[in-house]
């Protein structure tokens, strides 16, 4: 396992950016491309994280907008933050519509910019059967670069490789399934939180996840606790979460600590730099 673990990338407001989300050292930012459009302090926090070693991964916007932005957007969004990663157009729970929205987007985007990014694609299936043979689409394509693991949200009691995480990486690693010369990324914290990525480091292939758990719940003043349990009570979107207490900042960088300590990684808060 590389020494770092999974990294994990802090998802917080804008204004908060320095408190939460600076890294040390800088190691893997997920991106949000909308804010990185409309938002100079935003996209010139991310270009700064870039210059410092970042790899910064263009998210498509469809977990925040409803619907993913076009090929061009995107690639501008890129070009500013000097991203490595584009992650491409997905369908929730549709595995054919997900390849459909990828291929298009990754055509469109490689005739804008050619080889300049990697590209990511986001595996949904509605069944086992369709996200078998959607991931052998994509591991035999010739534009993904990534695949993107979406949380699990809901209980599962059928134990489906398409709705729960933890059981689909281990049936990808037992079955001789991961394909070396892509990336792999987990998307956001799911019914488990934290206490997922102390199974998911593991499997030394995974490189990062992201997540707002840790500053949404901090900022309610509820401690994300090492051993657990994790329970999640109903919680604002971060782009609703509105001013954070002072008083919660501490809480705050704790979860986000228990969060990479459950990840195995030795990633820190950055001071505020110039």
């Amino acid at each position: 396992m590389d020494a770092s673990g999974i990294d994990f990338s802090v998802i917080a407001p804008p204004a908060y950016l320095e408190d939460f989300v600076a890294q040390e050292p800088a190691r893997v930012h997920h991106v949000a491309a909308q804010r990185v459009l409309s938002d100079e302090t935003y996209r010139a926090f991310f270009a700064r994280e870039a210059e410092r070693g970042a790899e910064i991964i263009v998210d498509n916007g469809l977990f925040d907008l409803g619907y993913a932005l076009p090929a061009e957007n995107l690639v501008e969004a890129a070009r500013a933050v000097s991203a490595r990663e584009i992650i491409l157009p997905d369908v929730m729970q549709d595995g054919a519509a997900t390849l459909k929205a990828s291929e298009q987007a990754a055509r469109d985007i490689r005739e804008l910019s050619g080889d300049a990014f990697r590209l990511c694609a986001v595996l949904h299936a509605a069944d086992d059967e369709e996200w078998l043979r959607t991931y052998d689409a994509l591991v035999t394509s010739d534009y993904v670069g990534a695949i993107a693991l979406p949380a699990s949200r809901q209980p599962d009691p059928d134990k489906q490789l398409c709705r729960t995480r933890w059981l689909a990486t281990a049936y990808l690693k037992d079955r001789g399934l991961v394909d070396d010369p892509i990336v792999y990324r987990l998307l956001g914290l799911g019914r488990t939180g934290h206490l997922e990525l102390i199974e998911q480091r593991e499997h030394e292939w995974i490189s990062s996840v992201d997540g707002a758990a840790p500053v949404i719940l901090g900022a309610m003043g509820i401690a994300l606790l090492p051993e657990g349990p994790y329970e999640k009570p109903p919680t604002p979107r971060i782009e609703n979460l509105g001013a954070i207490p002072d008083d919660r900042f501490d809480l705050i960088r704790q979860n986000i600590a228990v969060v990479r300590a459950a990840a195995g990684s030795t990633v820190t808060i950055a001071e505020e730099h110039e």
